[in-house]
């Protein structure tokens, strides 16, 4: 009975382990990553921060259109009233002067006033450039997209062709294993040298040494590639694609157009800001209207037992007044021609810059597609290389184990064996650099985003 209980608990607790694995395994293609990068990435949510506190920057600039409402109370207890010198010609003393105590112990105020700007060109441009710089925001959330989009692409593959280079030093391991094995025998039986044996011994411990620097090399690419998604470091992950997938399919063009690049787009538009910049400056030039409003109430008392009663001196009178404003710069001390030319100066280094860019990006291009006709065919022959390799190291070993082969020769034939391997997963990730460069300038990145 108790091996029963112990058999079921076994299995139960097997089941669960396995269970917890499979939870804390995520399969993802590149893709899936990017999209979970955008959509999780810091730099991402600070950008749509930024684009909201933007929206409040609208919201401010329109507020100064809109009309003012103000109310406000006040109570004052004069302990001691003021003093004013009147002349006695008011009570017939010509040439005196009489001290006279002014106002009443107690006063109350309260009012309500109104203030609404009518015409402000300075205001409304204003609002127009919180409007354009909204839609600036919404660019740079794009942009820093697309560049998180080309970081976790280029993350993706190096990942993937450093797990590859695990898998293809393992075969080595194990290849290498084989032969030790061999020898042992060789050696054991008076066929082999002994020195043959360490040789090999040697090469099988540096096997394991690059096997162990590239694990903890995969294990670091794995925990940024986290950090970039937000996923917990103990999720293991699970890349889906393969080094080996075609990017795009479409013929490259060697004339791009480049007006639709996220760069040149935030250049133009941050040329549409100087110019209404300027033009904000220069509405300083133009008159403005106001309207103001007030009404008033107040109540002057000698004591403060009469404010609430019905006596005939507890009296309120009020006022009130609307107002028309109009306000005409004359002359500001150069004040507005001085950031006038400073707006101007800003405009000629955007425009100097778009053009540079443009120009840049056209060099780019031309260099991002010869890299990637170059490593394509690198990448061709590097697998001919490898297989040339193969034949060959398997042909020596062979004539190894046949006595006609020395191990000076066997372990020649594996270095230039691991040698083609480097040299094709360098070439390999190379290509794949290349096209996710090309992806970036043409704007095909944009595909990785959006479903």
């Amino acid at each position: 009975m108790n091996r029963i209980i112990l058999s079921t608990l076994l299995i139960f607790v097997g089941t669960t382990i396995l269970f917890a694995q499979e939870i804390n395994t995520v399969s993802l293609s590149l893709q899936q990553c990017v999209q979970i990068a955008v959509e999780e990435n810091i730099n991402i949510k600070t950008s749509r921060i930024e684009k909201e506190k933007s929206q409040y920057k609208k919201a401010e600039a329109i507020s100064a259109i809109i009309p003012k409402i103000n109310m406000g109370a006040n109570f004052q207890d004069n302990l001691k009233l003021p003093t004013t010198m009147l002349p006695g010609e008011i009570i017939g003393q010509p040439g005196t002067t009489i001290p006279v105590k002014m106002g009443s112990n107690f006063v109350t105020s309260a009012s309500i006033s109104l203030n609404w700007i009518l015409y402000n060109q300075t205001a409304i441009t204003a609002i127009q450039l919180a409007k354009k710089i909204t839609e600036f925001n919404d660019l740079s959330i794009e942009k820093v997209s697309e560049e998180l989009a080309v970081e976790v692409a280029k993350l993706y593959f190096l990942t993937v062709t450093t797990s590859q280079q695990k898998d293809l030093v393992e075969e080595n391991i194990i290849r290498t294993i084989r032969i030790q094995e061999i020898t042992k025998i060789m050696v054991d039986n008076g066929m082999g040298k002994q020195v043959d044996y360490d040789r090999v011994s040697i090469n099988l411990e540096n096997l394991y040494t690059q096997l162990n620097n590239i694990e903890a090399g995969l294990e670091q690419q794995h925990n940024l590639l986290k950090y970039l998604l937000n996923i917990p470091l103990h999720t293991t992950l699970n890349l889906t694609d393969s080094s080996e997938m075609q990017l795009f399919s479409i013929l490259l063009d060697n004339q791009m157009d480049f007006s639709n690049h996220i760069d040149i787009r935030m250049l133009e538009y941050q040329q549409e800001l100087n110019r209404m910049n300027k033009k904000a400056v220069n509405s300083g030039y133009i008159p403005s209207l106001a309207f103001t409003g007030q009404f008033a109430v107040q109540g002057m008392r000698q004591e403060f037992k009469n404010y609430f009663n019905n006596s005939p001196e507890n009296l309120w009178p009020n006022s009130s007044y609307i107002a028309f404003s109009l306000s005409i710069p004359v002359f500001d001390g150069l004040e507005k021609r001085a950031k006038s030319q400073q707006v101007k100066m800003e405009y000629l280094k955007t425009e100097a810059l778009l053009y540079d860019k443009k120009e840049k990006f056209t060099i780019d291009y031309q260099n991002a597609l010869n890299n990637y006709q170059n490593n394509r065919t690198n990448v061709a022959r590097q697998q001919q290389n490898i297989a040339l390799a193969e034949r060959v190291y398997d042909e020596t070993a062979l004539r190894y184990r046949e006595g006609l082969a020395t191990m000076s020769s066997l372990l020649q034939d594996e270095m230039s064996l691991s040698s083609a391997q480097a040299n094709y997963l360098t070439a390999l990730y190379n290509y794949k650099e290349a096209e996710i460069r090309i992806m970036g300038l043409n704007g095909a990145i944009k595909g990785l985003i959006e479903n």
